[in-house]
């Protein structure tokens, strides 16, 4: 009888202790990964970064566009000499030259006008000294005649009554002369000065005329500024977009080769309103390209946009462009190939870090599970920088101490 009632309580307090065992141990089921896993707290390296990503560029490069002639409506230029895509250039090297020739001949043209018209200049000067010379020897014949006129009026009163009728008309015609040939003198004087001025006007006209040509075709036969590699720029032709070559007819403004110096690379990066704020220059980034997944570069956060970009979607949203400078090369490297970048917001040397799940917060206090003897008991800590994933704590933990993971499910059970 005694035996009978023994049984039930043997088996109550053998799933009692089953069940205290599960709670301290966890089961070696399926749910042992969601229940009571344990973890060593160790000192290492937190980072805590955000992820984004851009696309890659030359930090010094150049466009060639097809330059704009001065003085020349229709600006449609035929290429007649272009750069190897692909080849390397050094500073001077030719990139791509224009047919030049209506320039050079135009240029020519001007050059014969212009020293036509400087001729003519000199021809009018002489002629104007010569005139001249001849008006001031006259006017000084007028300026004598005049005086002896006045010379014969002393005689007047001894000379009779007809004779001195003939001083004072001989007087008055001298003194008219005079006056005349004075008056006469300036206008011819700015007659000559103002036909004079009118071929200087279009010899000035003819220079600037040979010197725009001039400019012109030197501006037509383009070299290299920089060291690099010659890119050729694709344009729409044959219905595709094909790189343009020898021959094509481009229109003003249309890039034609682009020089890139492979040694210094970035990225540019679009990075959203929400996330600006955690990013500063001096950053470290770690540079990956998604085209080669074995390859990885150390980066800077070099420049951050002060304004921001709406989105296409909506006006409310916007982005920021961040440039990251690119530390070391590769001939991968090259740009427009899209890279990822894990920009490091903060980073603390030698933490104790555990996982968030490791961790509960109650209140303003927070604390982990840690086990001690066959059970856990609850310890108080101070939390440090977070990510998504793990948190350092600051104070109230050892290292080498076990954790419980989901220590609120383990609280709980």
């Amino acid at each position: 009888m005694v035996r009978r009632y023994l049984i039930p309580v043997v088996a109550i307090a053998a799933l009692a202790a089953a069940g205290l065992y599960v709670s301290i141990h966890g089961d070696d089921g399926s749910d042992a990964p969601r229940a009571n896993m344990f973890l060593k707290v160790a000192r290492r390296d937190f980072v805590r970064g955000v992820r984004l990503s851009g696309t890659v560029e030359a930090v010094e490069s150049t466009t060639v566009s097809t330059p704009r002639l001065r003085g020349q409506g229709n600006n449609s230029l035929v290429i007649m000499r272009l750069v190897p895509s692909g080849s390397s250039v050094k500073p001077g090297d030719l990139l791509v030259e224009f047919d030049r020739q209506d320039q050079i001949r135009n240029a020519l043209d001007r050059q014969a006008d212009l020293n036509d018209l400087e001729q003519q200049i000199r021809k009018s000067q002489a002629e104007e000294a010569s005139a001249k010379a001849t008006d001031d020897s006259t006017l000084k014949q007028a300026e004598s005649a005049l005086e002896r006129a006045r010379l014969e009026l002393v005689k007047n009163d001894m000379l009779p009554k007809i004779e001195a009728e003939k001083n004072t008309l001989a007087l008055e015609e001298a003194e008219a002369k005079l006056k005349q040939l004075k008056a006469t003198y300036d206008l011819k004087r700015q007659a000559a000065t103002a036909a004079i001025h009118v071929l200087e006007i279009n010899r000035d006209r003819a220079a600037r005329s040979m010197q725009q040509a001039q400019a012109n075709a030197e501006r037509m036969l383009i070299t290299s500024p920089i060291a690099g590699i010659a890119v050729i720029k694709t344009t729409w032709k044959n219905s595709g977009m094909l790189e343009l070559q020898e021959g094509d007819e481009v229109r003003a403004g249309t890039p034609v080769v682009e020089v890139v110096d492979p040694s210094a690379m970035r990225v540019r990066a679009r990075v959203n309103q929400a996330d600006i704020s955690a990013l500063k220059t001096g950053q470290r980034v770690t540079v990956g390209l998604d085209a080669y997944p074995d390859l990885s570069f150390d980066g800077r956060v070099a420049q951050i946009s002060p304004i921001g970009v709406p989105s296409a979607l909506s006006p409310k949203v916007r982005t920021f462009v961040v440039l990251i400078d690119v530390i070391g090369s590769n001939p991968k490297l090259m740009p427009d190939l899209t890279a990822s970048l894990d920009v490091e917001l903060a980073r603390v040397p030698k933490a104790l870090v555990v996982p968030r799940d490791a961790v509960v917060t109650d209140g303003e206090q927070s604390y982990v599970r840690v086990q001690r003897g066959g059970g856990l008991e609850r310890q108080e800590v101070t939390l440090g920088e977070a990510n998504a994933f793990e948190v350092v704590v600051a104070s109230g933990l050892q290292e080498g101490v076990t954790v419980a993971r989901n220590a609120g499910a383990a609280g709980r059970s």
